[in-house]
């Protein structure tokens, strides 16, 4: 599994026009887009490897310096990305060959939900294969790649 991870101040995911998840963040509270990929090999113990990263990646301003989700209880969007696995090494097109089929992958972007959850995190949520419109203001900016 990958993930590109952003530090946010604000963030959104909308389907039709319709907000379907949103972070509720204010006074200067920051939390965490994770935009993520699955791949072919990929099964339960990647999407529990990424969401333990996740909810621990001190990436986050606290009260003593860097923090983590945990330490903070911030919020994280998690948005399907089969994108990320796209092979750009040859010509002008896109290969999404390495990218899992959505009866692979749907499953494992809900269980890397439900383990943030299992955890403590409060998460919001795209909707799975939809044609989404995010909107997000990077705090930062911090931009990671996570793979596991």
């Amino acid at each position: 599994m990958r993930a590109v991870v952003q530090r946010v101040s604000a963030a959104s995911v909308s389907v039709d026009g319709e907000v379907v998840g949103r972070l509720e963040l204010s006074d200067g509270r920051q939390g965490l887009v994770a935009l993520v990929g699955v791949t072919h090999d990929d099964g339960p113990a990647e999407a529990a490897k990424l969401a333990e990263k996740l909810w621990r990646l001190r990436i986050l301003d606290g009260p003593d310096g860097q923090a983590g989700a945990a330490d903070l209880n911030a919020p994280i969007l998690v948005v399907s990305q089969f994108t990320l696995y796209a092979d750009t090494r040859k010509g002008r097109r896109p290969s999404w060959q390495a990218a899992a089929p959505g009866p692979v992958a749907e499953p494992l972007v809900d269980r890397l939900v439900d383990e943030l959850r299992s955890a403590g995190a409060v998460v919001a949520t795209g909707r799975f294969g939809a044609h989404m419109t995010v909107d997000l203001v990077n705090d930062g900016p911090v931009t990671l790649i996570l793979d596991v």
